[in-house]
């Protein structure tokens, strides 16, 4: 009976409703509500049955708006989970009532996609998360409203991109609905790699990440760091799921080697705390994104380690967040070079910290490392790897060493280099609760990997074949634990080496020159435009002008044709009317508002008879 229940209630709407009590309820109880609500979809990812619930129709066509698998089960217990959290978090670093009801309708959609049965349902959950997300930025003010119109112009342009490759699906397969098959080969998968690959921070699409996530409220950017990205990616996998066999199977597992390398080495390069973790937020994605790669190629290991290593970054990236959040907040700094020393300070800050660091660092106790290493697996051709992933194997290797190099930096300036000169308190009960429940988690699925393995789908303690044999997963073997302790070491080395110098380098990311670029090619699109527009109307309304003042003055008009109109008319001012003096009684002239309606109208009538 129970189960029943909760096959019958659908968790956004039960987030939905706790964003607007959040507004109308004391503080204390609409966040203690908000929280309780997470907690809800917490329990339903746990306990509902697999299977379709709430599927129906709209417009005619075929919907399930609430899907249980072992995919969205996974997806749904880590944004519970940290949804939980992240909302005690926001009340104890005093994020505003209004903030956290946006980010919990946030929170809502992001769900909703995850849970979404059919291309229809995903899609208008995307593009809500989409504008939810916006006003979780701009809500903060400042220099966080131009970030988020950056942001809200990616998002819409990803979001076309996908709603094209949608609708193009659908007249493919002549259905919404999930078949276990992805989006459609073709011209649909290609949208749908370019558009998703806009939210997953492809290479060249991804400023938005360090550009935004570094500027709203601490407790704003710790939901932003992983509801999107994280949710996309997952819909990623669902769009080129196993054995899909997409031909841009091997193109989406290099792009994530590149994007783990590429990330890495610009958040080495960051002297701001959250631009770091942000450019890590492309690099862990990037491994996500490899993984689905390999995935579609037939490879179960690599959905299983992509699926991991989503919910292993739900926790341990949103952690780092918290951590750092706590910094800025009691000491006002987001300049890493300008701290030091802060654990004598902040210890329970410092211990949750270092619980974040260890696991996207994927040292061996913390849930990173399992993962991790399942991905390194499925890349390695001499283990269950394909002989084309050579490449990918080594820039996973490369992206793990940046890795470790910035986070060895980001805890040495930050904790533990020289004295600190701030008498600082450390973090907030609520907030140091968060933290260390996360970091708990990132723990436990370390030290109890069987745990992990049991939730991730396409595992379940089954063997694997690779060439010259098969095995089980077995993430504590020397031979992991060896590659584990080898890019330690190096990054390790390679700290003490550099560390001088990058302190000093201040290099910018080239894919930012899209902004001033796309500024440049916009400011003069719309002069363009707008003065073509202006001769244009200048044109038509003298010629229209001059009809009118013809039709009222026909005597006149054949006189002027011939020459013989008198002086006085001839050298009247030009800023006379044109009309014989008389007012002009047509509106040549609208409001913005008054046309948006109109092109609307006309728009719907044109749509309906293509329908018809």
């Amino acid at each position: 009976m129970a189960l029943e229940f909760l096959s019958m209630v659908y968790p956004p709407l039960i987030v939905f409703a706790a964003a607007l009590l959040v507004l109308v309820l004391p503080r204390i109880a609409g966040f203690a509500v908000g929280a309780l609500s997470l907690a809800a979809v917490l329990a339903i990812s746990l306990v509902a049955p697999e299977g379709q619930h709430l599927a129906g129709t709209f417009l005619g066509f075929d919907v399930v708006p609430f899907y249980v698998d072992d995919f969205s089960r996974m997806v749904g217990l880590g944004l519970g989970f940290l949804g939980v959290c992240s909302v005690i978090y926001a009340y104890s670093s005093e994020a505003s009532k209004t903030l956290v009801a946006f980010a919990l309708v946030y929170v809502s959609s992001s769900i909703g996609a995850a849970f979404a049965g059919d291309w229809l349902v995903l899609l208008f959950m995307w593009e809500l998360m989409a504008v939810t997300s916006t006003l979780v930025v701009w809500h903060y003010g400042g220099e966080a409203v131009r970030a988020g119109f950056r942001y809200a112009l990616f998002h819409g342009t990803g979001g076309v991109l996908v709603m094209m490759a949608v609708a193009v699906h659908y007249v493919q397969t002549g259905t919404f609905v999930y078949d276990g098959a992805g989006i459609a080969n073709g011209i649909p998968a290609l949208l749908a790699v370019l558009g998703m690959g806009v939210n997953v921070a492809f290479i060249g699409v991804h400023t938005w990440l360090p550009d935004t996530y570094p500027r709203p409220h601490i407790a704003a950017s710790v939901f932003l760091s992983v509801y999107t990205t994280k949710t996309s990616a997952f819909v990623l996998y669902r769009a080129f799921p196993v054995d899909a066999g997409s031909d841009l199977g091997i193109y989406i597992a290099y792009m994530g080697g590149l994007m783990a390398v590429y990330g890495a080495t610009f958040a080495l390069l960051q002297h701001d705390m959250r631009a770091l973790l942000s450019y890590h937020i492309q690099a862990q994605l990037g491994y996500i994104v490899a993984g689905i790669g390999m995935a579609t190629m037939g490879s179960d290991l690599a959905a299983a380690g992509a699926m991991s290593h989503l919910f292993n970054n739900v926790l341990f990236k949103s952690l780092l967040f918290m951590a750092v959040g706590v910094v800025i907040y009691r000491t006002g700094e987001e300049d890493l070079y300008k701290l030091g020393g802060l654990w004598r300070e902040m210890p329970l800050t410092a211990i949750g910290f270092g619980f974040g660091a260890l696991s996207i660092t994927a040292i061996p106790g913390f849930n990173g490392y399992v993962s991790k290493g399942m991905l390194f697996d499925a890349a390695d051709p001499h283990y269950y790897g394909q002989p084309e992933y050579q490449a990918l194997y080594w820039l996973l290797w490369l992206g793990a060493i940046g890795t470790l190099l910035s986070f060895i930096k980001l805890g040495y300036y930050v904790f533990f280099h020289g004295e600190s000169d701030l008498e600082v308190a450390d973090a907030k009960p609520g907030q140091t609760v968060a933290m260390l429940g996360l970091g708990g988690a990132c723990l436990l699925f370390g030290v109890w990997w069987q745990g992990l393995a049991d939730l991730a789908p396409t595992i379940h303690g089954l063997e694997f074949e690779y060439y010259g044999g098969h095995s089980h997963l077995h993430p504590y073997s020397s031979g992991h634990l060896q590659t584990a302790g080898v890019l330690t070491g190096v990054a390790a080395a390679t700290f003490v080496v550099v560390r001088k110098p990058l302190s000093k380098l201040d290099l910018g990311d080239p894919a930012m020159v899209v902004y001033p670029a796309t500024y440049a090619v916009s400011r003069w699109t719309m002069l363009g435009v707008t003065g073509t527009y202006a001769a244009v109307d200048r044109t038509v309304v003298g010629a229209v002008k001059r009809c009118y003042w013809i039709g009222n003055n026909p005597v006149l008009a054949v006189d002027a044709a011939a020459g013989q109109l008198p002086d006085w008319l001839v050298a009247v001012d030009e800023r006379q009317p044109t009309d014989g003096g008389r007012p002009s009684t047509i509106h040549l002239r609208t409001g913005i508002g008054t046309t948006v309606l109109l092109l609307t109208l006309v728009l719907t009538v044109v749509l309906w008879l293509l329908v018809v």
